[in-house]
């Protein structure tokens, strides 16, 4: 059965635009809790439910709504304010909560809000509870008598336990002293939480993207818009810098010298140490638009990989058919399931100083082994992207690129899932042969796309 609002990171989309309106999100939260307290009820437990967010301006009028639809559904809410993502799906398993619900809209612009869903175990809501919510949003709110309402609590220590549980994810026998830091909060949720954690495990720390107003989260900062933390690093002359996104379950970092890393090489990094000390479970999880050179790197380890649909959510999925710990995506969506039931910048960045640590060396020595393909994405607004990938000249002109690359390359044409797009990416050993491969498919494309 098809979802109608729920996408593959909850619901999102603009302020003032169904369905972020405070009528929807109300009857949102209503659903949900009616969803959430029929299967607490069956258990018999008091249904509550935890309710974090970003910085957002618009944060303030969801919360409420969301708040409102609950109580009215009969859950009990505890408001935790401006926090990290992977800090309500620490909290909601802390607390034996029902759900865990986050103000969110990620790495977009302020503009932009959503609603995320985490489960009592701290991981995304299934499918299935996800269409039972939406089965309820096309039912009036009635709401319950009186005697029958939840009620609201804030949880004034939030910020506190989040950094606790991330500190212990790092070894109690290792430090950051002597490390100079810069973390970059994109002016985010983990404003007022990552440089703490660091600052507690020993390192000097230069905060920037710490300022947030309301309307600048992801502005100029943050893992989507590193250069001012590449800058800083410089300019601090730190040894390393952590990028994070507006709600911090995202993660880019820097060496000394200023170079960045992305999700591929940070996950490299992560894999090699745990492999060279015998603590690598099973293998690694990847997406399609995972660098080649990472699969070549963990067969070359002799790690298993495979390769997910683009998302965290799965990535996750494989994770757990695998019964395997450590994936991720080129974004920087890392994923420790040994540390963590969701993706979390701060914690992946305390896996990777961990390695750096116990390895005596630096952000760059530890990369050095992998190096990344030249990678080329070329987005063409068509419309009907999935009917294409069966057209005959599209498939030649793919067949023709994977000939050229003679097996040291790889094509991906994919339709964007929220989009009209068709991205053609090509990848491979050779610059010049990839940046002429994608050029010559995406011509392809958009000479059918105008006979069509």
């Amino acid at each position: 059965m098809s979802r109608k609002y729920f996408g593959t990171d909850g619901v999102r989309g603009r302020v003032g635009d169904h369905p972020i309106t405070p009528q929807f999100v109300m009857h949102l939260g209503y659903a949900a809790g009616k969803v959430l307290a029929s299967s607490a009820h069956a258990a018999g437990e008091r249904p509550a439910v935890l309710i974090g967010k970003d910085t957002r301006i618009s944060g303030y009028m969801l919360e409420s709504a969301l708040e409102a639809g609950l109580i009215a559904a009969g859950i009990d809410v505890y408001l935790a304010g401006p926090v990290p993502t992977p800090a309500v799906a620490y909290l909601t398993r802390a607390l034996r909560l029902q759900a865990g619900v986050v103000i969110s809209a990620s790495h977009n612009p302020f503009e932009d809000n959503g609603i995320k869903f985490f489960s009592a175990t701290g991981m995304k809501l299934p499918d299935a509870t996800e269409i039972a919510i939406e089965a309820v949003l096309d039912e009036p709110l009635v709401s319950n008598a009186s005697d029958g309402l939840g009620k609201a609590k804030r949880l004034d220590d939030a910020a506190g336990r989040y950094i606790e549980f991330s500190k212990s994810t790092f070894p109690s026998d290792l430090d950051l002293r002597g490390m100079k830091i810069v973390v970059d909060s994109a002016h985010g949720a983990t404003y007022h939480i990552a440089r703490h954690v660091f600052h507690e495990l020993g390192a000097d720390v230069i905060a920037i993207g710490a300022e947030p107003n309301g309307k600048n989260i992801n502005d100029g900062y943050g893992a989507t818009a590193p250069e001012n933390l590449r800058k800083a690093v410089v300019a601090h002359h730190a040894d390393i810098g952590i990028a994070l996104d507006g709600d911090g379950d995202r993660l880019i970092m820097a060496d000394a010298a200023g170079k960045l890393y992305d999700g591929d090489q940070l996950l490299y990094v992560i894999a090699k140490h745990r492999q060279a000390n015998g603590k690598m479970q099973g293998g690694v999880v990847g997406t399609l638009m995972t660098n080649l050179a990472f699969e070549h790197a963990m067969r070359k380890l002799g790690i298993p990989f495979k390769r997910a649909n683009v998302g965290d959510r799965y990535v996750m999925d494989v994770l757990q058919q695998e019964g395997w710990q450590l994936g991720g995506e080129n974004s920087g969506h890392i994923l420790c399931l040994d540390k963590h039931s969701t993706g979390d910048g701060i914690v992946s960045a305390l896996q990777v100083l961990h390695a750096l640590r116990t390895g005596k060396q630096t952000l760059a020595q530890a990369a050095q082994d992998l190096v990344m393909y030249p990678q080329v994405l070329i987005n063409i607004r068509v419309e009907k992207a999935v009917s294409l990938l069966e057209n005959v000249q599209i498939k030649t002109a793919v067949a023709d690129a994977e000939r050229a690359l003679n097996d040291k390359g790889r094509v991906l044409l994919r339709p964007s899932g929220t989009e009209p797009l068709l991205r053609v990416m090509v990848e491979g050993e050779d610059k010049t042969l990839v940046e002429q491969s994608a050029k010559n498919i995406a011509d392809v494309v958009r000479q059918v796309a105008v006979s069509a």
